[in-house]
């Protein structure tokens, strides 16, 4: 599966974005799903995930309760809507899908997705 991410952008402290995250080559319903971010000079970080089902979601505590993300799979997407933006969310935003099922354990690691897209990148302005 073949993924593309976009929607980045510039905005301002306590702004909203949303990100999106379109799938080619093969439907996203056997897949879950997630974003990852990376700032200059830190590794990956974990944002997100979902379930194949969208039934369960998993957020890093640093974004709980301002990002959600959500899927369609009729039209093989998925989204990241991010609220009260700060200054320590602007990074290089991945999408990626994997084939195992999620867990709180496994969620946040970025080895079990074995598909990225390219980043998009998100800029917050204070």
């Amino acid at each position: 599966v073949q993924l593309q991410a976009s929607g980045g952008g510039l905005v301002q402290a306590g702004g909203s974005l949303r990100l999106s995250c379109v799938a080619s080559g093969r439907t996203i319903s056997p897949y879950a799903m997630g974003w990852f971010r990376q700032a200059p000079g830190k590794e990956h970080e974990f944002v997100a995930a979902i379930a194949m089902s969208g039934g369960s979601t998993y957020y890093a505590g640093s974004v709980e309760g301002r990002f959600t993300i959500s899927r369609d799979n009729a039209k093989n997407t998925q989204y990241l809507q991010m609220n009260s933006l700060k200054s320590e969310d602007a990074a290089v935003y991945y999408c990626a899908a994997r084939t195992l099922s999620l867990t709180s354990g496994t969620a946040g690691n970025r080895r079990h997705y074995p598909y990225w897209g390219q980043g998009t990148l998100v800029t917050v302005s204070s």
